[in-house]
């Protein structure tokens, strides 16, 4: 007989052993832990669980409830089952039945269950795909992510042209880069909203207080880097690093950035860092009405520096 699972509801009290878990998990990120996801707690009814077995902490589940729906998490990129090491096929298969009956007791009716994308993960753990399968669940969003490799054979920009533009004019530029808190938030944030709000009618998920908060409390993952010409700020990019993957969470540039290929020039030293740590390059995806709808000049755009497809799913769980 398998043995049983307890959940047991997030509380403040556990947030040590949480980020624990996290910090030590095949599969979780800084994303995950709750330093980063308090910075909008306000906006959520939390549903977080933890999840023992024969007493020992071996998994979390970052989550929010809005009637009877649950999701892992809506303020997250992914989420799903965070591990403290790799539960096996059948041990995961036996933990998820027993997530649905749990939720089901609590009258939830489903789950959407937002997975690990795979090259997050520090050790293959995909056994909550099998598991969800297994239980009924139904993919119901595949966002395609594009990504460059983690070494340099997997890098084959195609970008010549605008990265010799931007190399010719290379004297006129100055780069920096900054890690944690500083004045870089503020200066670069109007630029990129300014940018976001033309381009595509919308604003960055983080404010500049926000992003500039966060960054000061994992100054080692949240990396800002910016171009200037002439001492004027032209053009950057926001990274936020795991131990596997760098992944780009904002870029902008004016004007006078894209006229000399700034953001290209960036792109390819963020690129070139990520490498030289061994780690996949994540641009993020370019899809939009909940997967169905693929931006095609956006996915070019990074497909020309040479990244691939790697998808992110979405399931949707029967309580």
């Amino acid at each position: 007989m398998a043995e049983p699972f307890e959940f047991t509801p997030y509380r403040d009290a556990d947030e040590a052993a949480w980020n624990t878990l996290v910090a030590a998990s095949p599969n979780g990120t800084f994303l995950i832990d709750r330093r980063f996801m308090g910075y909008h707690a306000s906006r959520f009814e939390d549903a977080s669980l933890l999840i023992h077995r024969r007493g020992r902490l071996v998994a979390v589940l970052p989550a929010n409830r809005v009637g009877a729906k649950v999701a892992s998490h809506a303020g997250l990129s992914y989420g799903g089952l965070i591990l403290a090491d790799t539960l096996g096929a059948q041990a995961t298969w036996d933990l998820l039945a027993g997530l649905q009956a749990h939720w089901r007791a609590q009258g939830v009716e489903e789950l959407l269950y937002k997975t690990v994308p795979s090259i997050y993960h520090r050790l293959p753990c995909e056994d909550d795909r099998y598991a969800l399968l297994r239980c009924g669940a139904q993919l119901v969003r595949r966002d395609a992510l594009s990504v460059i490799g983690p070494t340099p054979a997997h890098w084959l920009p195609r970008r010549r042209r605008a990265i010799t533009q931007a190399t010719r004019q290379r004297a006129g530029l100055a780069f920096s880069s900054q890690q944690g808190a500083g004045a870089g938030w503020s200066a670069f944030w109007p630029l990129l909203a300014a940018e976001l709000q033309a381009r595509h009618g919308s604003q960055p998920v983080h404010d500049a207080e926000e992003i500039a908060l966060l960054a000061s409390r994992f100054p080692a993952e949240i990396g800002l880097h910016t171009a200037r010409l002439g001492g004027q700020l032209v053009a950057g990019l926001v990274t936020f690093d795991t131990p596997v993957v760098s992944h780009l969470q904002y870029m902008a540039a004016n004007e006078d950035g894209r006229r000399c290929a700034a953001l290209d020039l960036l792109l390819e030293q963020a690129i070139a860092r990520a490498q030289a740590a061994a780690r996949w390059f994540d641009f993020g995806h370019s899809n939009e009405d909940q997967g169905r709808v693929l931006n095609a000049g956006l996915a070019f755009y990074k497909e020309s520096f040479g990244a691939s497809t790697v998808v992110h799913d979405h399931y949707l769980l029967p309580c």
